[in-house]
């Protein structure tokens, strides 16, 4: 499961960060899952080494336009390039009535499915490997954030030990590693946990944008591998967060101490902490870890491989906290 960030500015672009988007690959399955598509998003997946044609799902957490303007573009931009097999589409009430306004007044037409799912709180999506489900968050609008859970899955089967024990291949060796009990041939009984490594507990990913400090949030980031929050003001500018109902770097920090979770990258960050002004981002990130350590600031396609409980890979750490992105294709 590796994160990649598209946008991590809040309300406008900027020269180094545009507006929300966060791309969820999954690699085993060549998917890539999106969260959040503010305008300009089919750029930045140009610019990423991600492929649009693994696109199979995409998350939206509210209806302000930062978070969906992009929406359209990349949807009839896929559909020309006759990559895409269907898309299911997950969002808050209206979501669907936005996309069919939008479809016909600009002549649109898809030439793949696309469904959309009107999102209540609860599991919204589940398969043999991942559950999704969605949690009310506080803001000014209806708001949800996700929380992706990954399935458990058996520890590695040791072929060299079966072989040593001489157990016959084929059928037999599927149901030791599915941790069943088998009786062989030769009347021996064989429990696949003996020959299976510690079960691989599945990762847990939340994302909570747009919100101020909400049990909301806690729920859906307990216990999780990494929580992705938004970040918008300092904690000086706290009396802004309240009237905008968005969260400081510290209710971020906050969200993540009261659920546990195992780590913590802040995002949807306001433009007003650029380098050069009385506080930037680098003062958001010490007011952060000085309530949860392990918090890291997000910045536009940075990548996270999200780890299975031992230390996070991250790539192309940048050499300050906002700065212009090279362009990488």
């Amino acid at each position: 499961m590796q994160i990649t960030f598209l946008g991590t500015s809040s309300g406008v672009p900027t020269r180094s960060r545009n507006v929300s988007s966060v791309a969820l690959r999954l690699p085993q399955r060549a998917e890539m899952w999106l969260f959040d598509c503010g305008e300009g998003t089919q750029h930045q997946l140009l610019r990423s080494d991600l492929k649009s044609s693994q696109l199979s799902r995409i998350f939206i957490t509210h209806m302000h336009g930062d978070h969906i303007f992009g929406l359209m573009g990349l949807l009839a931009s896929c559909g020309l390039a006759g990559n895409v097999e269907k898309i299911d589409i997950y969002g808050p009430s209206g979501l669907n009535e936005y996309i069919q306004a939008a479809l016909r007044y600009s002549h649109t037409h898809f030439s793949y499915p696309v469904k959309i799912h009107a999102i209540r709180p609860g599991v919204i999506y589940e398969d043999d490997e991942f559950t999704v489900s969605c949690g009310q968050l506080h803001h000014r609008i209806p708001a949800f954030g996700y929380r992706i859970v990954e399935r458990d899955r058996a520890g590695r089967f040791d072929v060299e030990k079966a072989k040593e024990l001489q157990i016959p291949p084929g059928r037999v060796y599927g149901q030791l590693k599915r941790g069943e009990t088998v009786t062989l041939a030769d009347g021996r009984v064989i429990h696949g946990d003996q020959l299976c490594g510690p079960t691989e507990i599945g990762r847990k990913i939340a994302y909570c944008t747009d919100t101020i400090y909400c049990e909301g949030a806690v729920q859906l980031a307990q216990d999780a591998d990494v929580l992705i929050h938004e970040a918008t003001f300092a904690h000086q500018d706290a009396d802004m967060a309240f009237q905008r109902l968005h969260s400081t770097s510290t209710m971020a920090a906050q969200t993540a101490l009261a659920a546990q979770a195992h780590g913590l990258i802040m995002t949807h960050f306001s433009p007003r902490y650029a380098p050069g002004n009385v506080l930037d981002l680098k003062d958001l990130l010490k007011e952060a870890r000085a309530i949860f350590p392990k918090t890291e600031m997000a910045y536009d396609f940075m990548i996270y491989d999200v780890p299975r409980r031992r230390e996070a890979v991250k790539h192309s750490q940048p050499d300050q906290s906002d700065r212009v992105v090279r362009q990488n294709k």
